[in-house]
Parts: structure tokens; sequence; C-alpha cells
């Protein structure tokens, strides 16, 4: 390419003499359109990566007065019914953690994804100091947390269970769970 030859969209003629083709000129112009659009974002600032809420993996705790322990069992009362599902998040199906994170993040709380992390957050509280919304861990398949539940009172939790494969409502007194009990954390206030 020399000096004297167009950038693009153009041939030589018969006579040796440079012209553009018909539709070369539009197609330019478009195209730089679409690259300029595309380089531009919708980004207040260089750099800025916008993120949905919440942040699951973040591995970091939020918490406070934002998520009142009442609401918080609500949200997870009205889950009853949704159905089990490894490595579920949502409604279409949930796991144990992805059940408690789940409701929280209704709340702006933000959980670790993994049961045994969220073992790990808030506040240890004994069985007799149990509230509703306090979270309730359990060995079941793996030493250590392995399970987790929201409590409703000091007598019930709702979670979501791999048996019989729907968010539901248990007794903590039932012999499976007091004798797969681990312990309680408080993650909102009472």
């Amino acid at each position: 390419m020399t000096l004297n030859e167009p950038l693009s969209g153009a041939h030589r003629t018969r006579n040796g003499r440079w012209s553009r083709r018909r539709g070369s000129t539009s197609l330019c112009y478009l195209t730089l359109l679409a690259l300029a659009i595309a380089s531009g974002g919708c980004a207040s600032t260089i750099g800025a990566v916008p993120r949905p809420f919440p942040t699951p993996n973040s591995g970091r705790t939020t918490t406070g007065a934002t998520a009142p322990a009442s609401s918080i069992v609500a949200t997870a009362l009205g889950l009853r019914g949704a159905p089990y599902r490894n490595g579920g998040t949502d409604p279409a199906g949930f796991d144990c953690s992805g059940f408690t994170q789940y409701v929280f993040s209704r709340y702006r709380v933000v959980l670790p994804r993994e049961t045994r992390d969220q073992f790990l957050v808030g506040k240890s509280v004994g069985v007799e100091d149990v509230s509703p919304g306090d979270l309730l861990f359990f060995t079941t398949n793996a030493p250590g947390a392995s399970h987790v539940g929201i409590a409703i009172n000091r007598e019930e939790f709702v979670h979501a269970p791999s048996s019989k494969g729907v968010v539901r409502v248990e007794r903590l007194a039932a012999t499976y769970w007091s004798r797969r009990f681990l312990g309680a954390r408080r993650i909102t206030p009472p």
C-alpha cells in the first residue's frame, strides 16, 4: 500500500484511477459506529465492572439491621415445597447451603456458598439460646458441618434436605437431627 492508495472500499478502474465501490462508504461508517458503541460500554468510570447483587462467591459476609429475623423466617417458610437440587441456589431447586444463601440474600446479607464456610460466620450460640433466623448446622454425610437449616424457633427449622426432595420444616428434637446437631450461628440480630 502506498500513500496515494485509499484505505478501504476502493479499486482501480480500467484507466488506472482509484474509485470507491458503491455501498462501501456506508459499510465503513457502520463498522466504525459499531466499534465505538462496543468500546464505549455502559460503565461510568474507566475500569468499572458492574456486579449483580448479591455476589455469592465474594467470600465476605454482611450482616446488619436490614435482615430482621422474622422476615428471614417468613421468606424461608414461603419457599416450602421448592425442590431439592444438588448445587441449586434458586427456587427452581436448592441444596441446603444454596437455600440459606438465597434466603439471606433477599435481605442483603451475603453468606458463603458452602455449608462448612457458613459455619464460620456470625456468632456461635448454644442450642438453648437458638432464636428465629439462626443457622443450625449438622454433621450428616461428612465430618464437620455438612448440612444447614434456618431456625423457625427453638424447636423447628426449615431446610432443603436431599431426602423427600423439597424444602420443608423439621423438628430439632427428632432423633435423626438431634444426634447430628453440631451448632448454631447467629447472623442477624434477634
